[in-house]
């Protein structure tokens, strides 16, 4: 980064810092969420029910188009071919056997390329969209061992991926740096995530465990892992006109995020904004890959080439090779406490990976922030950068592998006191957060720890290696987890009421199959006192209001917080469409809520009026609303958190090693959950992928070259049905008054806290203390 660009973040964090401080002194009425939303007080209606995914239907009967499934005429289909180094330059590029290949249009390298200008770097602009920095098949360089060097255009896929195994390339290959470890002892470098830096501290932490007479002092190791979403990466796009005759780039889009999409790739082709729509109705899963990569500007370069729509989809080797996944980390935890379990000192520091084209560490102190109250703390994240593929955001980055290393630790420290772990968890809770000391808008993590014990038979418990069945060594552990409450900036909504009483909401955010569209026709029916069937959901298009990120587990309050805006810009409206001969005449809007098909007064239900008859009586045949939600300061006057508390028991051979995982109950404090059946869904994802976090997932690099080695789910494992015990959850659906809805998100708060929770049971089953992931059956032989 440049001194100015340094320079700029100085100023922008001095600012923020200031902001920071007037809102957490503010008082509570002056912040979004100081009056608790009045959905939070409705019984009896949608919120809370179990209802069925509403598209559920589409995609049993194959009706749900997804974005390789969009038919365009003339559309040809594109493969990429990859570079086999990791650094250094293109020496030679044969590509006349693939020109000459049946069905092929053109074949685009750097030399024939359109010149675009530089991606922009997600996180670095607020609308950037962009997981990499690198210039897109621009220059002969080469920045990563995967990187494209060369697209394929043809009239079929299959003609296309022929054709690009004829491409031949030399290299100029220059010295890379692709080992981790040389990496580590060569120096590291200070981390950053969201413009924050991943350093904190509280007293001097060093001392205090220095003469703490309690201690534990270990190095864990999480391995780098890759995104392996069902519905792989792909974009059908194409170059037309609107009616004006100006230039329009079309996209139907596999994506988390329609609005940075359309904003960035307007960027690199020199384009407004408005020349871009982005459209993405259904998502097969995102975890944090569904950005933007080099192959939505490597297929409209190549559409624009054409002059035909292209469809590129990549293979599952291509999203290996081009889609960043989860850094490695290796973290040192130290825990000094007294002989009762206070703990006096907290040191989470450690190193992960950030190549210089990327800008995501992975964050893992992040839960460290706020999960306990130790006297002292010191949290720091260094990185190195190598030439590898840029990492990006995991279902619950930072999170996910942070816990696996404190609360490993955390049992340790637990054993050396005699304590239950659990006890332990409690006696170190925080009456307000430890770094900002704000109070939490709400912490129920008693009630969902006790609930989880009692409900799992965690009293059941015995010392390491006591249990056994036939072969199998049995243990139980359990750890806690946290994820933050985010609202993210931008969001916006737009409300259509009819005459007949059906409303439309439109709102730029993303459904990728956790169930958002659902979730929020539940909320708007209720809001508006409306039965579901009476309310159409729009999403997944850029050119609808608002810019709601699919991400950060921050949907819900988002689009909650919008549609908050919204309805109250639309009974604001209505009020004044009702008039004097009204029975809502002399109400304002905090004075009336949405009752069966109308307004009515919260105070006396008997003074309602339906929609129906308001905009008759105005002689309108709808009326039609765009608000904005307000800022996010809810997050500066309150410690916002979620937390799990998950437990697990597993099995050992004890003759071959294998682990297997027996059972998991997972007990959550996340506020209201709005819909139990997809909520459930969501907690059970998350805990399934934090199985395969703990016993399986690990990608292979080769740290002489940087290639990654097992780029298949062939070689890559993850969870099967096999590997997937019966999984219980439960929740204390406890309602937040500072959120909407009182809810919080559920789409990350599953995973975290997994990872240790087996690697605690199989400790508990063998006796053997494994800090370093996967757990395989090699490393309890």
């Amino acid at each position: 980064m440049s001194i100015l660009g340094d320079a700029k973040q100085v100023v922008q964090g001095a600012v923020s810092g200031v902001m920071e401080k007037a809102v957490a002194l503010a008082p509570d009425s002056w912040v979004p969420g100081g009056q608790p939303d009045p959905l939070i007080r409705r019984q009896h209606g949608h919120i809370g029910q179990p209802v069925s995914r509403l598209d559920g239907p589409q995609k049993v009967a194959g009706q749900a188009t997804f974005a390789a499934e969009f038919a365009l005429e003339g559309m040809c289909y594109a493969a990429l071919s990859y570079s086999t180094i990791a650094r250094g330059r293109i020496a030679s590029i044969d590509t006349v056997a693939a020109e000459a290949a049946p069905g092929v249009i053109l074949v685009m390298t750097h030399r024939n390329a359109p010149r675009l200008k530089d991606p922009p770097l997600f996180m670095t602009a607020a609308k950037a969209g962009m997981g990499d920095s690198s210039p897109i098949m621009q220059d002969a360089r080469i920045h990563w061992n995967g990187e494209p060097v060369a697209l394929v255009l043809a009239e079929t896929q299959e003609q296309a991926d022929h054709a690009k195994s004829l491409i031949a390339v030399t290299y100029e290959v220059e010295e890379a740096k692709t080992s981790f470890d040389e990496a580590k002892a060569s120096g590291t470098i200070p981390s950053q995530f969201m413009g924050h830096p991943l350093h904190a501290a509280v007293g001097d932490a060093e001392a205090a465990f220095a003469a703490a007479p309690v201690k534990v002092d270990h190095t864990y190791a999480t391995p780098p892992h890759s995104h392996n979403p069902i519905e792989l990466h792909a974009v059908t796009l194409a170059w037309q006109e609107d009616a004006d005759g100006r230039e329009i780039l079309r996209l139907h889009d596999t994506t988390q995020m329609v609005d940075n999409t359309a904003w960035s790739m307007a960027q690199i082709f020199g384009l407004e904004e408005a020349q871009v729509r982005v459209t993405s109705p259904f998502v097969g899963g995102g975890f944090g890959s569904k950005g933007m990569w080099h192959h939505h500007v490597l297929g409209a370069a190549a559409a624009k080439l054409a002059g035909r729509p292209v469809r590129i989809t990549l293979s599952r080797e291509g999203v290996y090779r081009l889609v960043g996944g989860r850094a490695p980390t290796e973290q040192r935890v130290a825990l000094g406490a007294t002989e009762d379990g206070r703990i006096t000192a907290m040191i989470h520091t450690g190193t992960t990976l950030q190549p210089g084209h990327g800008a995501m560490p992975e964050p893992f102190i992040l839960a460290s922030m706020s999960m306990y109250g130790p006297e002292t703390m010191l949290l720091d994240v260094q990185h190195v950068e190598l030439d590898v593929i840029s990492n990006i955001f995991m279902r619950a980055p930072g999170e996910a592998v942070g816990t696996v290393a404190t609360e490993i630790a955390l049992d340790e420290l637990a054993e050396r006191l005699g304590m239950d772990p659990i006890e332990l968890r409690l006696k170190n809770e925080p009456e307000k957060d430890p770094l900002k000391g704000l109070p939490f808008s709400m912490r129920e993590t008693e009630t969902m720890w006790r609930s989880g014990a009692a409900a799992f038979g965690w009293d059941r418990r015995q010392a390491p290696g006591i249990r056994r069945e036939g072969e199998w060594l049995v243990g139980i552990g359990c750890a806690g987890g946290t994820y933050p409450y985010y609202r993210m900036p931008g969001g916006a909504a737009r409300m259509t009421l009819r005459r007949d009483g059906a409303v439309q909401v439109d709102i730029a955010a993303h459904e990728m199959g956790m169930g958002t569209s659902t979730v929020q026709t539940q909320v708007a029916a209720d809001r508006l006192g409306l039965p579901m069937d009476r309310v159409d959901f729009r999403y997944g298009d850029n050119t609808l209001p608002g810019e709601v990120l699919a991400g950060g587990s921050q949907q819900t309050a988002s689009i909650g917080a919008a549609v908050i805006a919204a309805h109250k810009a639309l009974v604001t409206e209505l009020l004044k469409l009702a008039g004097n001969d009204s029975p809502l005449a002399g109400l304002t809007v905090e004075e009336v809520g949405g009752f069966e098909g109308g307004l009515a007064a919260l105070s006396d239900p008997a003074r309602h009026e339906s929609y129906a008859s308001i905009l008759a009586r105005a002689g309108r045949e709808e009326v039609s609303v765009e608000a904005s939600s307000s800022p996010p300061m809810e997050t500066m006057h309150w410690s916002m958190h979620s937390h799990s508390a998950i437990f697990c028991e597993v099995r050992v051979n004890a003759i071959t090693g294998e682990p297997r995982v027996s059972r998991v109950l997972g007990s959550f404090d996340v506020g209201r959950v709005l819909n139990p059946k997809t909520a459930s869904s969501q907690f059970r994802g998350g805990i399934i992928m934090g199985l395969g976090l703990a016993l399986m997932e690990e990608t292979e690099v080769d740290p002489r070259t940087g290639r990654i080695m097992n780029p298949s789910l062939a070689e890559y494992h993850v969870p099967v049905h096999m590997d997937v015990p019966p999984i219980e959850v439960i929740w204390t659906d406890i309602p937040d008054p500072h959120s909407p809805m009182g809810a919080h998100g559920v789409g990350e708060i599953g995973i975290t806290g997994v990872g240790a929770a087996v690697a605690n049971a199989i400790y508990n089953a063998t006796g053997k203390r494994v800090r370093d992931l996967p757990i395989t059956l090699d490393k309890l032989l």
